[in-house]
């Protein structure tokens, strides 16, 4: 039976590669503390869309993974998915800065564990927070290409300590794989959503508001409004790691995202129009919005086969009846 160990394996990204490597029979070690504001679940306390205690071939550590690193040596994992990362949404992000640095820290911990035990492959997860932010201002903005960033060349400034994190994390995979032959990806996903995201994130906070204001005249969305966004399902995040991650083996990255801009204002329509009303959508400027426009391009995803199979519309529809459901 082949072996997957998943840090920050509870988190809403988790979960679902729990479940894909559950489902084919991996055995899968799941070291997750739980971390408030994270969006992570007790497995204990029921996750929302299947239960992994089904499975026999299910091993959960409520525990920081840091520690986890220090106690325990596993020289069989085939697959190593470094999930973990204290981060939730825009807000935490922005509040919590010195919350997010200790991102530093748990990946420091885990390449330090890797050189050790040597996973056969690592799939680290960076995120789109490491562009440039110049690349993302209202008067210049663009598809944010994975050479927008070269360690080889002068760095430009990322997205806060968030996205400095991620920077850093890349950068050890590179190191681990030119000094110590480890194989390894570096996926830089983008707004990333699906049913069960935590609340702290825009996508699922706008769903809901959707649907509890559809008698009203008026819906909020945070910041201006105008911010953008490249909003890619959860499902078409893991079919593309999932087709791609023995691809890759020199630590390169891979944008995870659909190359189109929605601002918020469009999407809150968007959802609103399919709950069946026309509402007048305002910004609340006391609320962070982030950078004015991310979105990823999609050019090296097509070059090596990831075709995204999830609509807008569809993933929206999926988030409002699962929210209904719940009300």
């Amino acid at each position: 039976m082949k072996k997957v160990l998943i840090t920050g394996g509870a988190g809403f990204v988790g979960r679902r590669f729990v479940k894909f490597f559950l489902e084919k029979r991996y055995k899968v070690i799941v070291v997750d503390n739980i971390a408030p504001l994270t969006g992570g679940i007790d497995p204990k306390k029921g996750w929302p869309l299947f239960n992994p205690y089904d499975f026999k071939n299910f091993k959960f550590y409520k525990e920081d993974c840091r520690i986890w690193f220090k106690k325990y040596n596993d020289k069989e994992i085939d697959y190593a998915l470094h999930l973990a990362a204290m981060v939730g949404g825009r807000q935490i992000i922005e509040d919590n800065p010195l919350i997010v640095a200790d991102d530093l820290s748990i990946d420091s911990h885990y390449w330090q564990w890797a050189k050790i035990n040597r996973p056969k492959k690592n799939i680290c997860f960076s995120s789109s927070a490491c562009y440039p932010i110049k690349f993302q201002t209202k008067n210049n903005y663009k598809l944010l290409k994975e050479n927008d960033i070269n360690f080889n060349k002068d760095l430009s400034v990322p997205d806060l300590t968030y996205g400095w994190s991620k920077l850093t994390s890349e950068y050890l995979a590179k190191i681990a794989y030119e000094k110590h032959g480890l194989k390894s990806v570096c996926y830089r996903p983008f707004s990333g959503y699906g049913e069960d995201q935590d609340l702290s994130y825009p996508f699922p906070s706008i769903c809901k508001r959707v649907l509890y204001n559809k008698d009203k005249t008026n819906l909020t969305v945070w910041g201006s409004g105008y911010q953008m966004r490249d909003f890619i399902y959860i499902d078409d995040c893991v079919n593309a790691v999932i087709k791609t991650m023995d691809k890759i083996n020199n630590a390169d990255a891979l944008n995870l995202s659909n190359g189109k801009f929605l601002n918020f204002k469009n999407f809150a329509k968007k959802a609103a129009n399919i709950v069946g009303y026309d509402p007048n959508i305002k910004g609340t400027t006391n609320k962070p919005e982030g950078v004015f426009a991310r979105a990823g391009c999609t050019k090296k995803q097509k070059k090596i086969g990831i075709i995204n199979k999830i609509s807008l519309s569809e993933g929206i529809n999926r988030t409002l009846n699962f929210i209904s459901k719940k009300m």
